[in-house]
Parts: structure tokens; C-alpha cells; sequence
């Protein structure tokens, strides 16, 4: 055989469909996918609460919505509830000004802070960006105040303007930005990387899962109805489900060791992912067989910036934002960072996981009933020559 021959085989031409394939998904799908960060930071919302009855707060108020790169800066809400929304992260940081911050500074006393707070339990862009803008502001605030709260502090021994201004820059910095983390994530980039390795290992384990098992399903056609193939499918993957989950989320604990009493729950929700991903990836492949599989690579790909990891909803292109809304893999990331480092109950993220996953095994069972025709039971010999010695019996 030549060469030329050889690549015309159907081993070889499907190889070279797939490395082109494959590069072209990837490349179109990651690198517009991450052109958010930095562009989409603006996108990312804020709460600026000024409690401070003096002139001082309104003054950082005010210049703080005017020169933030933010587009949606809350103003009219209560600190108590803008720090329960940053719970939900449905805030990326959240500006308090206390009300005694103008008198503190008037009096020069080192309590005279605002308050920065950040949600470490989501996107590792959020909070690595807030932590930056943090830091830039109260290096500008510390500068400008220093000046400020010493002046007016010699002023009131009767130094003279002219010379309290000069001694103003002798004096140490009274002002102190107070920046506060929720939900602190151990440091190590494993850490804040586990609720997406856990959600791609079950995705990808039950995208292969699907593939083969909905293969086996054609395969054994006309062997057992196509109800009952079905359910062994279900029931082939629920057991794998089990099985890899407790495996999977084993090497999470020997290498992250979160705590013990999180491991039943972590290990329930891998499960449940498993067969969430397994139905919503075996839809393609019930439709397409093996061709399937090339259309869910794309989905996989599209999912990993999707999901939340790394960038919120917010800051996501259009196409990636809808995904997120029907991505098992979004609500698991997310239901894994409020279990594993949150303060919040997973639960709406799982229900919303649970609903993805019921939606898309009912799609598979229709798929099942209109599109696979109905193949006549071949009975084995084994099985004629029993009933056989029964009739005879």
C-alpha cells in the first residue's frame, strides 16, 4: 500500500479532520472567549455605600463613581444588603464609608477607614481585579488625606496655614483602607481551580461515557427493546457515576484536603453531575451517533469559559452568557465554590443542575421513542431451548 492510500483510509482522514478540527474549535472558541478579560471589567457590578455624615464620604462618593472603570456602581442600597448580595456574588466589591469617617479624619485618629470587601468563593478574575482596584485607591486616598488630616490637626495648635502645610507632609498617614476578604481561599492555585477540575472530570468522563455507552445501546439493538436498552444505559451510567465520584473526589482529598465533613455532599454532587453531563452530552451523540461526539467538542470548549471559573456572567460575550444558562457545568462550579469556600447553601445551583440534567434525559427518551426505530427481540437458542423444556415439562 502507498502512502497516498493510506491516507485515504478511514482512520486517517478522520485523524486529519480532527487535528483541523480540533485547533480551529479551540482557537475560535477560547481566544474570543478570553478577549472579556481585561475588556469586560467594566461590566462587573459594585455597591459605593456612604454612611458618613460629614462632607468628607460624600466627597469619595462622588469622585469614586466618577473615576472607577465601572459601569454599574449601586448606590441606593444598605451595606447590610449589598454584603449579602457580594455573598451571592452578584456584586464584585462592595465601597462602605462609615459614618464616623469625616469626624476620624478631622480629628486625625487611625480609624478613620473605609471598608473594601471582596468575595475570594467565585471568579478568580473578580477577585485578583477588585484586589488591584482596591489597592489603587488606597494609595490615592492615603496620599490625599495624610496632607489633608495633618493640616487641619496643626491648624487647631495654631500653626500657621502656610507652615502646617509644609509639616502636613512629615506626618504619618492617619488614613488606612480596611480591605476585607469573604471567603478566604487557601493559597495555592489548586485551590481555586478545584470546582472547575472536579466539574471537567465528571463532564469529560461522562461525555466518553456517552459516546460509548449510547454505542452499546445501537449495538445491542434487537436484543432487548429499546426501553429497556435504555434504561440499562441509564442505569450503566448511574454505576459508573458512583464509582468514578468517589475516585475523583478521593485524589481531591489527598491532594487539597478540604474538610471531612464536606466529603458525602461533594461526593453526591459529582454523582449528580456525572448523570446531569452524561444526558446532556448523549443527546448529540442519540441524534448523530459517533458524529456527535465532533459536535460536543465545541460545547465542552465553549463550557470552560462559561462556567464561571474564571470570569463571571458579567463579563461574558453574549454567546458564552447563554451557554452559561443551560451549562451543567456552570451550576456545578458554582454549587462547588459555595460549598467548598462559601457561606451560601449550593442548593439553588444544584436544583438548577438537577433541572438541566432532567430536561436533557427527557429529550434523550424522546429521541429514543420518535427517531430509533423499533427492531423485532431476537431470542437466543438458549432461551428457545428453555421454554421449550418448560413446554414440555
Amino acid at each position: 500500500m502507498k502512502f497516498s492510500a493510506f491516507l485515504k483510509t478511514r482512520g486517517a482522514t478522520a485523524a486529519i479532520f480532527m487535528g483541523i478540527f480540533y485547533a480551529v474549535a479551540m482557537l475560535g472558541i477560547f481566544l474570543p472567549g478570553y478577549t472579556a478579560i481585561p475588556g469586560n471589567v467594566d461590566k462587573l457590578p459594585i455597591a459605593i455605600i456612604n454612611d458618613d455624615a460629614g462632607k468628607n464620604g460624600a466627597m469619595i462618593a462622588e469622585n469614586l463613581q466618577e473615576n472607577l472603570p465601572f459601569k454599574e456602581i449601586e448606590t441606593d442600597i444598605t451595606n447590610k444588603q449589598a454584603l449579602k448580595d457580594l455573598e451571592h456574588n452578584d456584586l464584585a466589591l462592595v465601597v462602605h464609608i462609615p459614618k464616623t469617617f469625616s469626624e476620624n479624619i478631622q480629628k486625625g485618629e487611625a480609624s478613620s477607614s473605609i471598608d473594601f470587601t471582596i468575595n475570594e468563593a467565585g471568579a478568580t478574575v473578580v477577585s485578583s481585579t477588585m484586589n488591584s482596584v482596591v489597592t489603587e485607591i488606597n494609595s490615592q486616598l492615603s496620599t490625599q488625606f495624610s496632607q489633608q488630616t495633618a493640616q487641619g490637626v496643626l491648624m487647631n495648635f495654631n500653626v500657621p496655614e502656610k507652615q502646617a502645610a509644609e509639616l502636613a507632609e512629615k506626618i504619618e498617614k492617619s488614613y488606612v483602607g480596611n480591605v476585607v476578604t469573604i471567603n478566604e481561599i487557601p493559597d495555592g492555585m489548586n485551590h481555586n481551580m478545584l470546582p472547575m477540575f472536579l466539574t471537567m472530570a465528571g463532564y469529560v468522563g461522562a461525555m466518553i461515557g456517552a459516546m460509548q455507552l449510547v454505542g452499546a445501546f445501537r449495538a445491542s439493538r434487537g436484543k432487548a427493546s429499546k426501553t429497556r436498552l435504555f434504561t440499562y444505559v441509564q442505569m450503566a451510567a448511574l454505576l459508573i457515576a458512583v464509582v468514578s465520584s468517589i475516585i475523583a473526589v478521593g485524589v481531591a482529598y489527598l491532594i487539597d484536603k478540604p474538610s471531612g465533613d464536606l466529603f458525602f455532599g461533594i461526593v453526591g454532587q459529582q454523582i449528580l453531575n456525572y448523570m446531569v453531563c452524561f444526558n446532556f452530552t448523549a443527546i448529540l451523540i442519540f441524534l448523530f451517533g459517533e458524529g456527535g461526539m465532533i459536535l460536543n467538542l465545541p460545547i465542552l470548549l465553549m463550557q470552560t469559559i462559561a462556567n464561571g471559573a474564571t470570569i463571571t456572567r458579567d463579563m461574558m460575550h453574549a454567546p458564552y452568557e447563554w451557554m452559561s444558562h443551560i451549562s451543567p457545568m456552570y451550576y456545578s462550579v458554582q454549587a462547588y465554590f459555595a460549598n467548598l469556600f462559601g457561606s451560601i447553601s449550593p442548593s439553588p445551583y444544584i436544583w438548577s443542575m438537577a433541572a438541566v440534567g432532567a430536561v436533557a434525559m427527557l429529550i434523550n427518551m424522546a429521541i429514543v421513542a420518535l427517531l430509533h426505530k423499533p427492531m423485532p427481540v431476537q431470542v437466543s437458542e438458549t432461551e428457545v431451548e428453555k421454554k421449550a423444556a418448560e413446554i414440555t415439562a
